[in-house]
């Protein structure tokens, strides 16, 4: 090594030449690395906003109020179905005229009804999705707790897969 030192300048010379090759070439492509940190920067710095921004969730009379008729809208719709069945077998001549009217119904209003109701369903599974998604460590945690106290005969597939052997023993510390 003290002869390729001499002949290339030293360490030092070699890693200001390794920083400019890497310089340029983040010219032609992004550092992945660099890239993934200030994703997650971003993402974490726009969860803790959005977090401070429901800290003061008040509990007054008409906050319970709002929140009892964001519940409505699944139940009256299921409830409301069943109505119709019960109402075509009470009185179908009145049924069947209802159902003729709604024919006159154009289509873009049909369309405008069903993107109202899909955004108002859409938003929902959004919200669970990023509660569960929060949950999701507490809940990984849990069901590995749970396999290490399972007996060796009973962990499925034990014996098949070195890796996973190697992750769970890993993460049962």
């Amino acid at each position: 090594m003290g002869l390729i030192d001499q002949v290339l300048g030293g360490a030092n010379t070699l890693t200001a030449a390794g920083n400019a090759v890497q310089g340029v070439a983040e010219v032609f492509t992004a550092n992945a690395t660099k890239q993934m940190e200030l994703s997650n920067a971003a993402y974490t710095t726009a969860m803790g906003e959005t977090s401070d921004e429901f800290q003061t969730a008040g509990a007054g009379k008409f906050d319970r109020f709002v929140n009892g008729l964001n519940r409505l809208p699944r139940p009256m719709l299921a409830l409301g179905t069943l109505a119709l069945f019960v109402y075509a077998m009470v009185a179908p001549v009145s049924f069947t005229q209802r159902m003729v009217g709604l024919g006159y119904v154009p289509d873009p209003l049909w369309w405008l009804l069903g993107a109202i109701v899909s955004f108002y369903f859409g938003a929902r599974e959004a919200h669970y999705f990023r509660v569960g998604r929060a949950l999701a460590p507490q809940l990984t945690a849990a069901a590995t707790d749970a396999a290490a106290s399972l007996p060796a005969a009973a962990a499925p597939h034990s014996d098949t897969n070195a890796a996973l052997d190697d992750w769970r023993g890993q993460h049962n510390r």
